[in-house]
């Protein structure tokens, strides 16, 4: 896995009510069941919405993994925690405000 994936996006993205774009980030690594479920639940949430979203692996780099080897999947809303290790579609459409 490269160390981000783009997704979603396009020029549609949702808007954070304050004139940023949003921004949803999984943190997981290659051969992670957990990891390739939350990755189709954040698609299938973000992607209706309009939502930009990417992927970063804990083993491309460093301070992930410190700060998140222990709760992989973890979803990150404009860079804060959202959820970890099982993700929650409706509760992710809400905080995106879906």
């Amino acid at each position: 896995m490269s160390p981000l994936f783009r997704r979603g996006g396009g020029s549609n993205k949702k808007n954070d009510g304050e004139g940023g774009v949003r921004m949803v980030t999984l943190v997981g690594k290659p051969g992670c069941h957990l990891c390739d479920d939350a990755r189709g639940v954040v698609a299938s949430v973000c992607g209706p919405l309009g939502v930009a979203w990417e992927e970063k692996s804990i083993e491309d780099d460093a301070e992930l993994h410190r700060e998140y080897w222990e709760q992989i999947p973890v979803v990150l809303i404009d860079g804060e925690q959202h959820t970890f290790w099982r993700v929650d579609s409706d509760r992710l459409r809400r905080a995106l405000g879906g």
